[in-house]
């Protein structure tokens, strides 16, 4: 069905799919981009105007859960948090976190598995500017949504394989991602403090 959303919308269906995948609701990239792509290689689509509208739907989509974190707030987040099994703590966490690294987490969250979805509502919470939150969104979003619709053109009729081998590569980032998180966490939050006694 969402590619038939797409082959029928054309650039605006890729927007549209784009922008509901950064607005939390998750359909895949992977799928998205990579149609587009094979959409570019058999003369149905441009390949700029797709890469554009993938990178603009990612922005736009970002921006409304940017909105529903800075306009939710903390109210929101107490009330609604715990169907998501999020405390008062993370969000605490995640407060300090974008104090100190909120640019480097929107820039490169883009092109990790379920971060790229959900990154934009701790950036609302935290208050980031949203000028500084769109340029990089924007920019982080810019060579995932390039490199897919890249693939989608060289695969031509296997664009589907491409997941097979974007998943295993993005969520191998992703676990280094994490123990570097994870390590500067520890060494912040808990054996800082535990010096400072």
């Amino acid at each position: 069905m969402l590619t038939h959303v797409i082959q029928t919308l054309g650039e605006f269906g890729i927007f549209l799919a784009m922008a509901l995948e950064s607005a939390c609701i998750p359909l895949p990239s992977e799928i998205i981009m990579p149609f587009g792509g094979f959409l570019v290689a058999t003369g149905h689509l441009h390949f700029w105007p797709v890469v554009l509208s993938g990178a603009l739907g990612n922005l736009i989509g970002s921006l409304a859960a940017y909105a529903v974190g800075l306009y939710g707030g903390r109210a929101g987040f107490k009330r609604y948090g715990r169907y998501l099994q999020l405390s008062e703590r993370h969000l605490r966490l995640s407060e300090r976190w974008f104090a100190s690294w909120g640019s480097i987490s929107v820039l490169l969250g883009r092109i990790l598995p379920i971060v790229r979805t959900f990154i934009s509502l701790p950036a609302g919470l935290a208050r980031m500017p949203v000028g500084r939150f769109s340029v990089l969104t924007f920019l982080g979003c810019l060579p995932w949504v390039y490199g897919l619709t890249w693939a989608g053109v060289k695969f031509g009729q296997e664009w589907q394989r491409i997941d097979r081998f974007v998943h295993p590569i993005t969520y191998g980032v992703a676990g280094a991602l994490g123990v570097c998180v994870i390590a500067l966490v520890t060494k912040w939050f808990i054996i800082r403090p535990a010096k400072a006694e």
